[in-house]
């Protein structure tokens, strides 16, 4: 009997680099899962435009004007378990998520952030580290892969980390085209041992429970 893939469901808000990463590690057999589908809560995010070319289903979910974040974040987990997903994967997704969601996915929520535990919480990490650099106040960065218990931002569970250095005479491009690289590796390969250690983290439904 085959085993079935891994389900992954990815938000992301921007360009959608590391969603290709995914996609690619799918397609190519690194990553033993599937892209269920795309979530994305900006209409211009190229993500959604990856995920159509990939076929995998996309959904543009935005903010309606005035909407609690909590309630936002309940039509998200409608979006999100319609899909059956075992894990969520934020890849650039840059809105902070309410107990709403994250309690219906406990320990199930991946999230990338391009700096080292306990450095640049919050956006913009990658120029406020190259700031640093100019200020003689940092040679390195770095990239880490965590799980998201709650709405701490970028404080949760470590899965994975990399050191990210920061050269004399780089550009903020150079320092990001190197931090992207570094994302795009240590998200598939930490998504490839999750997968290999838990498949598929879902708990059974009242279906299957004994």
């Amino acid at each position: 009997m085959e085993v079935p893939l891994t389900r992954l469901v990815v938000l992301a808000s921007g360009s959608g680099s590391n969603l290709q990463a995914i996609l690619a590690a799918c397609a190519d057999g690194r990553l033993r899962a599937e892209v269920a589908g795309v979530v994305s809560d900006q209409p211009d995010a190229y993500a959604l435009e990856r995920a159509r070319a990939a076929g995998v289903p996309g959904t543009l979910l935005q903010r309606q004007p005035g909407e609690a974040r909590a309630d936002y974040d309940t039509r998200l987990t409608d979006v999100v378990a319609a899909a059956e997903p075992d894990w969520i994967v934020l890849a650039g997704w840059m809105r902070i998520l309410t107990m709403k969601f994250l309690g219906a996915f406990p320990n199930r929520v991946v999230n990338l952030h391009p700096a080292l535990p306990g450095e640049l919480p919050g956006t913009h990490a990658i120029e406020r580290a190259y700031e640093q650099f100019l200020r003689g106040e940092r040679e390195r960065t770095g990239v880490m892969i965590h799980l998201v218990p709650d709405e701490g931002v970028d404080d949760g569970p470590v899965l994975a980390t990399a050191d990210v250095p920061i050269h004399a005479g780089d550009t903020l491009d150079d320092l990001a085209t190197r931090v992207h690289a570094t994302e795009h590796e240590l998200l598939v390969t930490t998504l490839i041992a999750l997968v290999a250690r838990s498949p598929h983290a879902r708990p059974p439904s009242p279906q299957e429970q004994p």
